[in-house]
């Protein structure tokens, strides 16, 4: 190649005793530049070079076939990459570290896809939070150490119809936790599944210590365990009927109990304070046991309808995935949005519709061509418009889950394509949720004590604003406050002044994501809206 005062300069190629080759750009005697390195063994290199150090980004392929392709530090694969095994069928996408495999990182290990892991990773190891499918479509999500499972996770063994979800220690059931098996019966009368149920301590693997066992027919026994069987003192019940589908009290009873163990939810004299739903194995839009486990239901079988028959089981197989990965993350969000305003965060809460409509302006749905009042009638159009925009509505985990698969396919589903609830349901996780959960914006939630304080003005904040709205002449007929009725309310309050003006109010409005109003000033307000701007003024109002 060429040379500028004896150093090697521009394109050029080089070979190394020992065998080893380079071609490519050159600078000051160094490579540098985009070139390709081979080995003596085989072994070749493709992509940047910095000062003789292949660094930024390129291309390894090994002998056996094997090939990595991504980001490069010092000669190292180090950041995101992409690496497919010559030998085995292993695949895997992800950050790494040094050489290893560190960070966020899906890996597959089989041909078809059918066994992979996708979450954390600590060199080379499986360690923190993570989703693992297994080849028989055993799955479990949770946490690992040590490519164990460790820590608290949800297993679910599709073939022997068990699911488990507690503590774990060193791949064992380990600590507290709730072990079910389903199983059919051929008595068409019971209108769900029946289980046998175990909530209490397990030594690994084994019930072990105190626990509560819920059979089928309604016997339940409380007491303490060894090593898998009875030990001891127990207390025995059992039902008056020989079904817990045909006795809803103690059944009722029984599953708050164990929801509340599993989920720390508050109670008085032993009993939850919260209201849950029913814990039973939940069936999908095509009758098979969802994946998702015994507390989630995606109500997908009308959005199913759009497909032809044979590709709905795939469909729904795939969307129930896509919500797995994240599972974690809808959790985390939807305990951070049903605690705010609460005066105290230690305790369990239901989400509101109103924290719920702060969730969705946090993560810019609103901005998606679609207001939140269209989002109620969207997700709740079967409710009076009076129901659908209530407030105080109270919102379960496994309903604001099925709204957001829901709400995805409404907002990225392009209509001259095929449907796909998946990329719908992946899309609006990257661009919304993910991306923007958690960070409160507005004024209503802007500080606890502030927060807290204007919560118990609510009800009657509602009460005034159901007192000051009138129906829309027009479809879909709503309920709404024009602008210019409420600042004739604040001129009633005597709270317009020289501090707070008309323009000074449109400001907040705006400030707040309310629409521009049209040029004769008639702007509607929905009380998702007004509560944003001023949660306390209209309290001052005497009520008839």
């Amino acid at each position: 190649g060429e040379q500028v005062d004896e150093f090697y300069e521009g394109e050029g190629f080089i070979c190394f005793e020992g065998g080893n080759t380079y071609k490519g750009l050159f600078s000051e005697g160094r490579m540098n530049g985009e070139g390709t390195y081979t080995w003596a063994d085989g072994v070749k290199y493709e992509g940047t070079f910095v000062k003789n150090v292949p660094t930024h980004c390129g291309r390894y392929t090994w002998s056996d076939g094997s090939v990595y392709e991504g980001s490069i530090q010092d000669g190292l694969r180090h950041g995101y990459g992409i690496f497919r095994s010559g030998t085995h069928p292993i695949f895997y996408t992800g950050f790494w570290c040094n050489g290893k495999r560190h960070g966020k990182g899906t890996i597959y290990y089989d041909q078809e896809q059918t066994s992979w892991y996708a979450g954390d990773w600590v060199n080379n190891v499986r360690e923190g939070w993570g989703f693992r499918r297994y080849r028989s479509g055993n799955t479990y999500f949770g946490q690992w150490k040590k490519n164990l499972r460790h820590g608290h996770g949800k297993m679910i063994w599709q073939a022997d119809k068990q699911e488990y979800e507690g503590e774990w220690e060193c791949g064992l059931q380990h600590g507290s936790g709730m072990h079910t098996w389903f199983f059919k019966t051929t008595d068409t009368s019971f209108k769900s599944p029946l289980w046998n149920e175990y909530s209490g301590n397990f030594v690994k693997g084994e019930r072990h210590g105190h626990g509560t066992f819920l059979y089928s027919d309604g016997t339940m026994y409380t007491g303490e365990w060894a090593h898998n069987k009875k030990h001891g003192k127990v207390s025995i019940g059992r039902t008056t009927d020989s079904s817990r589908a045909n006795c809803p009290a103690l059944y009722e009873w029984v599953s708050r109990f164990l929801y509340s163990k599993l989920y720390s939810v508050c109670s008085v004299d032993g009993i939850p304070t919260q209201r849950v739903e029913k814990r039973t194995a939940i069936v999908n839009a095509l009758g098979k046991t969802s994946v998702l486990g015994s507390d989630i239901d995606l109500g997908v079988s009308s959005l199913l309808a759009l497909f032809p028959d044979e590709d709905r089981g795939n469909e729904s197989q795939k969307v129930e995935l896509a919500v797995l990965r994240h599972l974690s993350k809808l959790r985390k969000a939807y305990y951070f949005y049903s605690t705010l305003g609460c005066a105290s965060s230690d305790r369990a809460c239901s989400m509101t519709m109103l924290q719920f409509w702060r969730f969705l302006k946090d993560c810019n749905f609103h901005l998606c061509s679609v207001t939140l009042a269209e989002i109620d009638r969207l997700l709740r159009g079967d409710q009076s418009p009076k129901d659908i925009h209530d407030p105080s509505d109270i919102l379960l985990f496994r309903t604001f889950v099925c709204y957001l698969v829901h709400l995805a396919f409404h907002i990225y589903h392009e209509k001259d394509e095929a449907p796909h609830l998946q990329k719908c349901f992946l899309e609006m996780m990257s661009r919304n949720v993910l991306p923007s959960a958690c960070c409160v914006q507005g004024l209503l939630y802007s500080g606890g004590e502030f927060s807290s304080f204007a919560m118990n003005y609510l009800e009657k904040c509602w009460e005034i604003y159901e007192d000051f709205c009138r129906p829309c002449p027009r479809p879909p007929f709503d309920s709404t406050v024009k602008l210019r009725q409420f600042l004739w309310m604040l001129d009633d309050f005597k709270l317009l002044s020289e501090r707070l003006t008309a323009p000074r109010v449109l400001e907040i409005f705006v400030k707040v994501g309310a629409s521009v109003p049209d040029i004769d000033g008639t702007l509607k307000i929905a009380f998702k809206n007004c509560c944003e701007c001023c949660p306390t003024c209209w309290s001052r109002r005497k009520m008839n």
